[in-house]
């Protein structure tokens, strides 16, 4: 059976998508991969037809390796509507579950069985393998969220570094490892750590184009939050990341009060608690979760609308693949980040606390100034973005065959923010849509900078940003008269710059470290050695003009509860008969205990709807209805047509 044949005939779709079809004939055919595609761009079939393929030819099952018992679940579900034979191991299972699904493992009558790296790493589960492999019963291992493996990876887990064994044990087993975000470093260290340098590597755009990109500094970030969702968002699933636990709680609360439905999730909840959430919010429409970024890999449902930060994350890799999360139906969708100074030195202070290695600790710190700089910038979002992760804003990222050179610096500082494409716009990202003023910082850095050094000079102690910028605009607060400090040079001299605008500036010398944030003494400022450049005037800080906010779009509808939008393309009718698809999806899914999508997506169901079929012959064709979909549900569809 050809990969097209499976596309179409188990799958439902009609074509391959990207570089899809090169990917799964080159690991049909017995070939290494590591694929990088975006969140929503195709992965999972880029290893599950090969499974399907190769044991149509004999050639025994697939081993997906996990990180995520969700994930799993909802994967697992999703083939046997596709009427694929797929199993999991994990502790969801009771004993006798397991046993079974181990018994019909060892017969190699499973496709594809998922299982996490703990498992997979087990004596006993490496004799079960050493079992198939001897009956030429193991055919392929998918490593999916690869970018785990690797140290640079925005989610390291250690337990990932022991996959090494499945190349040395089994090294005539193809292997294709998967991952949504990884720059260079990190694609590097993935193939040393898994030993796939001789791995072909598909590198997809990074772009996502339904995405608009809108970063706002800090003011009162609950209320910024609050007027983002009531105004954009009102009813329609979305995700929230804090950076603590108690953060995640008190949004989730204050979302409730307003009238939106919100739930919290992070490692400190039960865990019944957490699992009973995120089903929740997988099954539900409307939802919002309020979470850590322990909430989110292997989220598969497309239809989230917003991913909002309202707090830093660490580094760009780890802002792309949460961002990603949302729009993966195609469908516009937005990615917001509140951040501050705050922000930045808590960043800071994290990494150097941290047990660390001081090079390690250094590529870590270029991360985060990386993201800073995107965040400061007043440019194209998406072209440094993009640029990030190599790529040239308007050019498809192409195959890569080979390996990273190896001694490839970490990702940040000034070389991170070039911009690839000078120029260049998306037309989807605040910077585009409401091009920022600029102003030039350098005097009142040089300003800030002095005030440093003269407060260094008259007291054997630091201080923080928000004394220094007392002095700086000439405010006479009692910490200021208790050391003296009115009576200063520097004292005043800032006075027409705003707490705003000084606090960007001091962001930026952050950035380029002109400034050092000491948070062994409680977050004070010092200078540095790149601190002389600025003062000399050999460098100029640019700052946009305020990053505040920008006028908030028209609101998309009123009402607290979810809203059934009607697709573009249907008239009066066709919204009709999408909605009682909708119903029936809903009825269907909870009897199965799936997510509504993992039955048919709302793109399936638009085109149902605009179709209006009246017989089996009229569904086939339709993407996302394969045979054993049609074969399941063509006759109740055709029910709901009539009676709709």
């Amino acid at each position: 059976m050809s990969i097209h044949h499976i596309l179409h005939q188990v799958f439902g779709y009609g074509e391959f998508r990207g570089p899809q079809q090169a990917i799964i004939e080159h690991v049909v055919a017995g070939g290494d991969a590591l694929v990088l595609m975006p969140t929503g761009g195709g992965k999972s079939l880029c290893y599950q037809i090969p499974a399907i393929a190769r044991q149509r030819a004999g050639l025994g099952i697939t081993l997906v390796i996990s990180p995520l018992i969700a994930l799993m679940h909802d994967q697992v579900g999703a083939l046997h509507e596709a009427g694929v034979s797929a199993e999991f191991l994990n502790s969801t299972l009771s004993g006798e579950q397991a046993s079974q699904v181990e018994r019909r493992l060892l017969r190699g009558d499973i496709t594809l069985l998922y299982a996490a790296p703990e498992r997979v790493t087990t004596p006993r589960f490496l004799a079960q393998l050493d079992s198939l492999q001897e009956r030429g019963l193991l055919s392929l291992f998918a490593i999916d969220e690869v970018h785990c493996v690797s140290q640079w990876g925005h989610d390291f887990r250690p337990e990932y570094r022991a996959l090494t064994v499945l190349h040395e044990r089994y090294g005539s087993v193809p292997r294709v490892a998967l991952t949504a975000t990884a720059d260079a470093l990190t694609r590097a260290d993935i193939l040393e750590r898994l030993q796939l340098q001789e791995a072909h590597q598909f590198v997809s755009s990074f772009d996502r184009p339904n995405i608009s990109y809108t970063i706002v500094e800090k003011r009162d970030a609950t209320q910024q939050l609050l007027r983002f969702i009531s105004s954009q968002h009102r009813g329609e699933a979305g995700i929230v990341y804090c950076q603590s636990r108690k953060r995640v709680e008190d949004i989730a609360n204050l979302l409730c009060d307003e009238g939106i439905a919100a739930l919290p999730y992070h490692a400190g909840l039960d865990a019944k608690v957490r699992q009973a959430n995120q089903d929740q919010f997988l099954r539900s429409e409307g939802i919002v979760m309020v979470a850590t970024i322990a909430f989110g890999m292997g989220i598969d449902k497309p239809d989230v609308r917003f991913v909002a930060h309202l707090d830093m994350p660490k580094n760009i890799e780890g802002y792309y693949q949460e961002t990603g999360r949302a729009g993966r139906d195609g469908e516009a969708a937005d990615a917001w980040m509140c951040y501050g100074l705050q922000d930045v030195v808590n960043q800071r202070r994290m990494i150097d606390e941290s047990p660390a290695g001081e090079e390690f600790k250094q590529g870590l710190r270029g991360k985060l100034d990386a993201l800073l700089g995107l965040a400061e910038a007043t440019d194209c979002r998406r072209v440094r973005l993009l640029a990030y992760f190599g790529e040239t804003y308007g050019q498809e990222a192409a195959a890569a065959p080979g390996r990273p050179k190896q001694g490839t610096a970490p990702p940040g500082g000034s070389a991170a923010r070039e911009v690839a494409s000078v120029g260049a716009t998306c037309q989807n990202c605040d910077n585009c849509l409401h091009p920022p003023a600029v102003w030039d910082g350098t005097d009142a850095a040089r300003k800030l900078l002095s005030t440093i050094y003269r407060v260094q000079q008259m007291s054997s102690i630091s201080f923080g940003a928000g004394h220094l910028m007392d002095i700086l605009r000439g405010k006479k607060t009692d910490k200021v008269l208790q050391f003296g400090h009115q009576s200063l040079s520097t004292f005043g001299i800032g006075a027409g710059f705003s707490e705003v605008q000084l606090r960007g500036v001091l962001r930026q010398l952050i950035a380029v470290g002109a400034v050092a944030v000491n948070t062994q003494a409680f977050n004070t400022l010092q200078l540095t050695d790149a601190s002389r450049a600025v003062l000399k005037g050999d460098v100029s800080v640019q700052l946009r003009a305020s990053v505040s906010s920008p006028v908030e779009r028209k609101a998309k509808r009123a009402g607290a509860g979810a809203v059934i939008k009607a697709p573009a393309a249907l008239d009066t009718q066709g919204h009709e008969r999408y909605v009682a698809l909708k119903a029936w999806r809903a009825g269907i899914a909870k009897e199965h205990n799936l997510p509504a999508y993992v039955i048919f997506h709302d793109a399936t169901l638009a085109a149902i709807a605009q179709r209006a079929p009246q017989s089996l012959d009229d569904l086939q064709g339709i993407s996302g209805i394969g045979a054993k979909k049609l074969e399941a549900y063509g006759e109740e569809v055709l029910h709901i047509m009539a009676s709709a």
